[in-house]
């Protein structure tokens, strides 16, 4: 019988930790349900994570793979800011219609922390290189401001998301994160985009 990569015992656990986190809310899963679902044992649990609080992070990476497959659905013929756009708005619609509220909000509470990984501003996710590879082409075309770097543009196209994010989560959801992030987001970018063009 072929032996397990640990690799895949870490996303198994993953896996199914969210199946419970959704199915029962991130206070409501105790790791002892996350070992019983994940057929694994609490030693193997604590050899890849500290905490349950920990898993929360993983939450970027599901992030990151919905980013992946938006790239793919990318129109090459738009403008790098309605690219940018279309990121932002199959994201949030995702985050809208998919992740729990209480499951956004305790991620972005974890990241606040003192302690531990800040995976949200991971420059190595694809989410970051990504937004890089857009900023660079719309430079590139001269559609964003010259004296502006890509790495400003990136940060604040991420501070931007991350802001209306934790809005959206202190006001309970009441408003339509995709929507009113799309109005925003135009209105943003304003003082990013070359007037000349």
């Amino acid at each position: 019988m072929p032996r397990k990569k640990p690799d895949d015992t870490r996303q198994k656990i993953i896996t199914c930790t969210w199946e419970l986190f959704y199915q029962n809310g991130f206070d409501n899963t105790p790791i002892e349900d996350i070992v019983e679902r994940s057929n694994t044992s609490k030693g193997t649990f604590y050899h890849y994570f500290s905490a349950k609080n920990e898993l929360l992070s993983t939450l970027a990476a599901l992030f990151d793979a919905e980013y992946e497959k938006l790239e793919d659905r990318l129109n090459e013929e738009k403008s790098a800011f309605d690219k940018l756009l279309f990121l932002n708005r199959e994201l949030f619609r995702m985050i809208e219609n998919s992740i729990p509220l209480e499951l956004l909000t305790a991620l972005y509470s974890s990241q606040l922390s003192l302690k531990g990984d800040k995976n949200l501003l991971d420059h190595d996710r694809i989410y970051y290189k990504l937004l890089r590879k857009i900023v660079i082409e719309g430079k590139s075309d001269g559609e964003f401001q010259p004296d502006v770097s890509t790495t400003e543009i990136v940060k604040a196209y991420a501070l931007f998301e991350r802001a209306l994010i934790s809005d959206w989560c202190l006001c309970n959801g009441e408003y339509s994160l995709h929507k009113y992030s799309g109005e925003l987001l135009t209105r943003f970018f304003q003082g990013f985009l070359n007037k000349e063009c």
